[in-house]
Parts: C-alpha cells; structure tokens; sequence
C-alpha cells in the first residue's frame, strides 16, 4: 500500500511540474498563491516545486512566484510551438465550448495563434458550412476539406514559425469583407488595459477585423488573464463573449464581467484554477 500511495505522490508532483514547465516554456510567469490555489496544495509544496524547476535551469523565482529565465517581455512573443503545446487540454476545452457558439453557415474570422487553431480542429466534423476567412495558413490547411467550408486566406507576408500572414495588404483585405462572428486569440486581457498583443502589425490586424465583425469572441487560457502586452488591441467593452479555461471564481472572471463581456468558463480536470 505505501508503496502505491508513494507512486500516487510522484505522479502528481511529477504532472504539477510539467504544468508549470509549459507556462514558463510559453513566455509566462508563474504566482505561488494561483498554482497553490489551482493544485490544492500548499504554497510551500509549489515553493518546493519551483525550487526544482529553478534548480534544472527552466525558471527564476521571485518574490511571490517565478519568472522566465530569459525574461520575456511585453514585445518579445514566445514560439508558436511552444504556445502549441502549452496547456494543449485547456484550449480543446476552449475551443469545444466556442465552437458550441457558432452559428451554421454564418462568416467567420479566424486570427493566428495557437488557440485559433485549436477551435478549427474542433470545426471539423460539425456540419456548420462556415465561411471562414483567416489570415493562418494553418487554419485554412485544417477546415479547406470539410464539406460546405469556404475558405478565405487573406495575402501578405508571411511570418515563419507562426505561417500567418501580416502588414498593410492584410488590413486592407480584411476591409472587403463583413463577418458575422470574429473568433480572436489574444496574448493579454486585463480589465482595465483591454487586449493587448506584443506586435503592433498583428495590433492592426486584429482592430481591423474588429470593425467588420458583428459578434466578437475571445478565447483565451487563463494565463492570459492579467496580461498586459505591448499594443493594444481593444477594450474589453468591444467583446461580446469571452472563453477560458479559468474557474468560475477566478477573481478576474468578475472583473472582466463588469464590462458586460459574457464569460464562459470551460470545464477543466486539473482543478480550480484552470490550466494555462
């Protein structure tokens, strides 16, 4: 028995760790108090977790949490594989419970990102007969064979490692178009800063789409949330609906709800805080 119940503890310190590796690998800092909250442990078990981590090179703790080694700032955007893999369960959830909120052959605008492409692949096999306009080759690539689809890939240059497309040939594109829902991912949603996004390009892009859009909604995982990034996007009073992976009791969630945006909270087995 005590040697099952020794193999129960590794495994869940085991899983607690790589969570908390992804959200550092993203780009993100890490608060003992939230990771305390999100596990059901105490704050010293997460100050042993993060003494760890700081041990194997992956992080540097500060007071109250830890941080990147290499300090990722407001403009500098971790990679999209590295945003791929983070939380990978948290955005299928994200993204089933969008999807839920799509309407059959409405128009449809997808951004870049990793979680816009995660809502893509839950498009698939529904039935809906969307058109989609996007400016992510990945997007397109994932729904261009699904019965009843149109898709639209907006041209400009193409930006590697994201295969999105950018600059000024995009925002002027984006302007022929009217959609009936714009499905956004964003790096930073705070209730008083709005969206925010670390380039000014992909800024424009998105407050394009913004204004040709008559439903807008934001999906995003809770690490976003507090976020405050380089450029804005958007207050949060432009938002109709916002998807996370963040509980219903996240202080946040109240917050962001003042401003009359609509949260959902997806369903999340990794506890109450929600997974990045």
């Amino acid at each position: 028995i005590t040697s099952v119940l020794g193999c129960g503890v590794m495994t869940a310190v085991r899983d607690r760790r790589r969570a908390i590796r992804e959200r550092i690998g993203a780009g993100d800092d890490v608060r003992l108090a939230d990771l305390a909250q999100e596990f059901d442990v105490s704050e010293m078990t997460i100050r042993r977790d993060l003494e760890a981590l700081e041990g194997q090179g992956i992080l540097r703790r500060v007071l109250g949490g830890a941080i990147p080694v290499a300090g990722v700032g407001k403009g500098l955007e971790p990679s999209f594989t590295s945003r791929t893999h983070a939380a990978a369960d948290g955005k299928a959830h994200i993204a089933a419970l969008v999807t839920q909120r799509l309407i059959k052959r409405e128009a449809v605008y997808f951004d870049g990102g990793s979680t816009a492409l995660a809502v893509a692949r839950t498009v698939k096999g529904r039935g809906l007969e969307l058109t989609i306009v996007t400016t992510s080759l990945l997007v397109a690539l994932e729904v261009v064979d699904e019965p009843g689809t149109e898709v639209i890939l907006l041209g400009g240059q193409v930006r590697p490692g994201e295969l999105t497309t950018i600059g000024s040939e995009v925002t002027e594109s984006i302007a022929q178009y009217n959609v009936d829902t714009y499905v956004m991912g964003v790096a930073g949603v705070h209730p008083e800063r709005g969206l925010t996004e670390y380039h000014r390009d992909e800024a424009g892009e998105k407050r394009a789409a913004l204004g040709r859009a008559d439903r807008v909604i934001v999906a995003v995982d809770v690490s976003k949330l507090g976020k405050v990034m380089l450029a804005h996007v958007a207050d949060l009073s432009d938002v109709h609906i916002l998807v996370t992976d963040a509980a219903p009791e996240h202080p946040l969630v109240a917050a962001i709800q003042r401003h009359g945006v609509e949260v959902m909270c997806a369903p999340n087995r990794l506890g109450p805080g929600g997974v990045k």
